[in-house]
């Protein structure tokens, strides 16, 4: 089969093509045909071997895709030849609570991901998608979209009349604004770009704001809440923003920080603001197959859709992920197969 292979990890040019043996399902495993593959921010920083430590450089990367069902091994009941599948990059964390063992199973990262012609994958982590969803409203869904469901859904319990800022114009909150949207918030959208954020009111956002030109973006979104900031912060931005999404939430807010976006000056400059608010700071990594289930069923019932920037070919990977590390695009970048 082919498929590509992370290399060096001294850049994104180590991403290279290769052939390799197609796998053979094994008892639990599934053998999945990828037909869609989705980028995200880590599949970048694990090219440039700042992504935690460094992986075999014959690892098949990317963690999020949609695929068929081409075989399955002994004892696999969940799935069935001809199923469409997705599956969270966390294999093993089917329910329940986050647990720090989930990482010795991350797929893309310490097993092979998406981005070959074939995939081998746990049965019980793999989740049957609804008719009513394209492969490409799914196959961005595993990082970004699954993650944002946790923080707003299972951690914030996000309700009508909560108000919501999600940092950028990125897959999580660009999800992150979809799913609040369907559960009556208002949202605010960053970015530096205005032609961004008249793509992001198009969606749906109720404010947005323009960190270029509002260097004191934070008070803009205070402003323009009428002095009372954001109930939910979706903070991807890092250790660079933390200190702004303190002083843009509400008393009482919920800070939620994802991503592991590095930074120069202190996280939380101002710890009085912190105090003064009562703020929570909330880390989280992904969500659990159940979660991913509820997500599914939620986008069916809202008819939700996912943002598509640009879709390339296979043989195009290492041109799709430079276009993706250059940072210009609103909504997924995806690869087809």
């Amino acid at each position: 089969m082919k498929a590509y292979q992370i290399g060096s990890q001294n850049g994104i040019d180590g991403l290279v093509p290769t052939t390799r043996a197609t796998p053979v399902a094994g008892p639990g495993e599934a053998l999945v045909a990828p037909r869609l593959v989705g980028l995200i921010s880590r599949d970048v920083q694990l090219l440039r071997g700042t992504y935690g430590p460094r992986q075999s450089e014959t690892r098949i990367p990317m963690s999020e895709g949609v695929g068929e069902v081409v075989a399955v091994g002994a004892g696999v009941t969940e799935v069935a030849v001809g199923d469409r599948v997705v599956c969270g990059h966390f294999a093993t964390w089917h329910d329940g609570t986050f647990r720090s063992d989930v990482f010795a199973h991350d797929i893309g990262i310490t097993h092979h991901g998406w981005l070959a012609e074939r995939v081998l994958l746990p049965a019980a982590a793999l989740i049957r998608v609804p008719d009513a969803l394209a492969d490409a409203d799914v196959a961005g869904l595993a990082s970004a979209g699954l993650t944002a469901w946790n923080a707003l859904v299972e951690v914030c319990k996000v309700k009508a009349g909560d108000t919501v800022l999600c940092l950028g114009t990125g897959s999580v909150s660009l999800a992150a604004l979809k799913i609040a949207k369907a559960y009556g918030a208002k949202v605010v959208i960053t970015s530096s770009q205005d032609a961004k954020l008249e793509t992001a009111r198009s969606l749906g956002a109720d404010m947005t704001v323009n960190y270029r030109t509002s260097p004191d973006w934070a008070a803009d979104v205070i402003a323009q809440t009428d002095g009372k900031g954001a109930d939910i912060v979706i903070e991807t931005g890092g250790v660079d923003t933390l200190g702004h999404s303190i002083a843009a939430a509400a008393t009482n807010g919920r800070v939620i920080v994802i991503g592991v976006s590095p930074g120069e000056g202190p996280a939380i400059p101002d710890y009085l603001s912190l105090i003064l608010k009562n703020v929570t700071i909330r880390g989280i990594a992904n969500g659990s197959r159940a979660m991913f289930v509820d997500l599914l069923d939620a986008m069916v019932a809202h008819r939700m859709t996912t943002v598509v920037d640009r879709t390339f070919a296979f043989d195009q990977a290492p041109e799709a992920v430079r276009y993706f590390a250059a940072a210009d695009h609103l909504g997924k970048v995806m690869i087809a197969l």
